[in-house]
């Protein structure tokens, strides 16, 4: 009742099973999330501290949604991560919690505010230079006043460059006016997986300090659900003060196409008919945003592809199955656990019979391209901010890294029948 006072009354549980009914780890090692339950009730700590899967658990809050007395289990499998000491966790995510420590980007990846700028800068400058339309193209870093603090996940700028270059060509076309920081500009924060509060708190910190000491007046998170959710939640958790609103860029792509600022076109699949189907990542809307959020997602979605050749996973939305690829779990090293947990979410991509997967959210990303390699699932995982670009007529050639062969020459700038990206609409 101590740790989770709003939510941890263990004897408001009805032992009735809902939250084992549709929990992706339920039968991993033997455990699910009504057994779980019943062991911190019965005082059993020394037993779940001997278990791997408070690991495996994604902490996705699934078996709270559907929980009649909105038990908080996920909340008590966080401080359940807590019974092991911090050496002993999983090698992967405290790997990557100390690498973000080690400098002030805040990357998990140990990329500098150095490599960070050069990276940036670099491939700007290619763009300006190899791409006509784009010289006046913009990533602003460490720009004094810009309304919008923009996170980036380590990813894109240590190993897959050119996926920022879509992003940052949505912020031009939509009129953003925005910058990156090199203090706290990693969108990761591991150190929430590894349950390790007080660095949670200090990564957090580090970030909105940085935004609100760029005059920044929204700190908008890139497409990562766990970097939306460790600002979002790290801010209200720890009371870290903050004038900053915090948004997830899913939500302004729908703002800027309602207000006209972005202009999509589905003209593309009209003859092509591919369907897509869409990831509701369980940090930015079952934990945070809600279905308000996965309402703006495929919204934006059906601009792009055409509502015809959108189909719908069941169950969706704050109800859907998570992926797996949440609570540290990439990197907790067991990953034959980690494809039976995604066999459930396999199936219902599967299910759809979707040619594409739109992901917002980089663990959902690997995760379900990770599933499709390991089950020979024939679909192809792909970014929002891909498909949005490619629908403006802005996608490069070398941004479709994630596109199958049925995509990788669709409107390509400046061929026959690729509209203007900078056309007045």
């Amino acid at each position: 009742m101590e740790i989770l006072p709003d939510g941890g009354n263990l004897n408001l549980c009805l032992t009735c099973g809902a939250c084992a009914s549709g929990c992706p780890a339920a039968g991993l090692e033997g455990m699910d999330p009504r057994k779980f339950l019943r062991m911190a009730a019965l005082g059993l700590d020394e037993e779940i501290a001997k278990t791997n899967w408070v690991w495996f658990c994604s902490q996705c809050q699934r078996c709270t949604y559907v929980c009649p007395m909105n038990i908080d289990i996920a909340g008590l499998v966080f401080e359940a991560r807590q019974l092991t000491p911090r050496e002993e966790r999983p090698k992967g995510i405290l790997g990557s919690c100390d690498m973000a420590l080690r400098n002030e980007s805040c990357s998990a990846m140990g990329a500098s505010p150095e490599d960070f700028q050069f990276v940036v800068e670099d491939v700007v400058e290619e763009v300006r230079e190899t791409q006509p339309g784009w010289e006046e193209l913009q990533a602003p870093v460490n720009k004094q006043g810009a309304k919008y603090f923009v996170s980036q996940n380590s990813r894109e700028p240590v190993t897959e460059p050119d996926e920022m270059i879509p992003l940052w060509k949505i912020l031009h076309l939509a009129g953003v006016d925005w910058t990156y920081a090199t203090t706290g500009w990693g969108g990761e924060n591991y150190c929430m997986f590894l349950a390790d509060d007080e660095n949670w708190k200090k990564i957090a910190k580090t970030s909105l300090d940085s935004a609100r000491d760029l005059g920044a007046q929204v700190y908008l998170n890139t497409e990562c659900g766990h970097s939306t959710f460790s600002i979002w939640k790290g801010q209200q958790k720890f009371n870290i003060e903050t004038d900053l609103e915090i948004a997830p860029m899913v939500m302004r792509y729908a703002k800027w196409i309602r207000e006209g600022r972005l202009n999509p076109s589905s003209d593309w699949n009209k003859d092509l008919q591919i369907k897509f189907t869409v990831q509701d990542p369980c940090q930015q809307v079952r934990k945070s945003f809600k279905d308000p959020l996965a309402d703006d997602l495929r919204f934006v979605v059906k601009k792009i592809v055409g509502e015809e050749n959108f189909i719908d996973m069941t169950p969706n939305k704050c109800n859907n199955f998570c992926c797996g690829g949440g609570g540290g779990f990439l990197q907790s090293g067991f990953p034959e656990a980690r494809y039976e947990y995604g066999r459930l979410k396999f199936n219902q991509i599967k299910a759809t019979k979707a040619t594409y997967v739109v992901t917002p959210c980089h663990n959902c990303h690997a995760q379900i391209h990770d599933l499709n390699e390991h089950y020979d699932g024939g679909y192809q995982t792909v970014h929002l901010w891909t498909m949005l670009a490619l629908s403006l007529g802005a996608l490069g050639e070398n941004e479709r890294e994630y596109l199958g062969d049925d995509l990788k020459e669709v409107w390509l700038p400046g061929e026959p029948g690729t509209p203007d990206p900078f056309a007045k609409k």
